[in-house]
């Protein structure tokens, strides 16, 4: 938003909306997320500390420093313009700090600035049943641990609804219907419905148990995608309220032993979708707006 202020005198006074070199203009800025994440990307060192974490997730600042010719107080600052951006999370385990790429800014740049421009995707919902029987191979598998997060403009009890509720979960990401027993030990299941073209509706596609409901707050549970031989995963859910009815909604996958999983939960598998990055932005658009990316 820009406040003009017309010159009082001279040739190049103005009684219109057009300006002219002798209006004196100031500018209001209101920065936004996307205002952050831009500038975030735009120095080159903060570039390469992505690349590295693209690379290989959940390092310490002893293991970042050690990639870039920098003092470890400048590693640290653009860590944390890093972290302010949104596009990478933090977590402790032990004495350690360990970072974490987060590619749910970077998803919404994509579908805000850059997808618009582009030939509309073709949607992965209509192979996902020949992918899905498909062996997965894939270089990205490293990852044990997988961190996102994304700023919502909803209540705590709206995230947790659209999380744990049928009636919400078929309107986003894969558009399974889920079904929750939230109690400890209950049981989860993630079916087909009508999300997915020539597979049968009740097909359970996910299943696992919950580990820990703390409504609408935290939620801990088992998860496993029943095409893959591969043990259960744990999916951690953290929902915390903010300012201004701003919440972040903190996903943490542990897929340590379960390779495919990982791929796919990544997005790194072929007209498979997007994983959990394109989950998330489905679902801050369907609660901001009333509909998901996509319908």
């Amino acid at each position: 938003m820009a406040r003009v202020t017309p010159a009082a005198n001279g040739p190049h006074a103005c009684s219109g909306p057009n300006l002219t070199r002798d209006q004196s203009v100031t500018y209001l800025l209101t920065v936004t997320d996307d205002d952050r994440v831009f500038r975030a990307l735009a120095d080159p060192t903060r570039r390469l500390l992505l690349d590295r974490l693209f690379a290989r997730d959940g390092r310490t600042l002893s293991d970042l420093e050690s990639d870039v010719d920098m003092t470890r107080f400048g590693v640290m600052k653009h860590l944390r313009l890093l972290e302010d951006a949104g596009l990478i999370t933090t977590r402790k385990s032990g004495r350690e700090k360990l970072h974490f790429l987060n590619v749910v800014p970077i998803r919404l740049i994509h579908d805000r600035w850059i997808d618009k421009y582009t030939e509309p995707q073709v949607t992965a919902l209509t192979s996902l049943k020949t992918e899905l029987e498909q062996p997965m191979t894939t270089a990205a598998t490293a990852t044990t641990v997988q961190v996102h997060r994304v700023y919502i403009k909803a209540t705590p009890q709206a995230i947790w609804d659209a999380i744990t509720k049928p009636e919400w979960s078929k309107r986003y990401g894969y558009r399974a219907v889920v079904n929750f027993d939230l109690r400890e030990g209950g049981r989860f299941e993630a079916l087909a419905g009508d999300g997915v073209p020539g597979m049968d509706p009740t097909a359970c596609l996910v299943e696992g148990e919950v580990v820990e409901a703390d409504p609408p707050r935290r939620l801990v549970q088992t998860w496993r995608p029943t095409w893959l031989d591969e043990p259960a995963t744990t999916l951690t859910y953290e929902i915390k309220e903010g300012q201004d009815g701003v919440c972040s909604l903190t996903l943490t996958h542990d897929l340590h032993d379960a390779p495919q999983t990982a791929a796919q939960t990544a997005g790194a598998v072929e007209g498979a979708g997007g994983g959990w990055p394109e989950v998330l932005s489905d679902l801050k658009s369907l609660l901001e707006t009333g509909s998901g990316m996509y319908t």
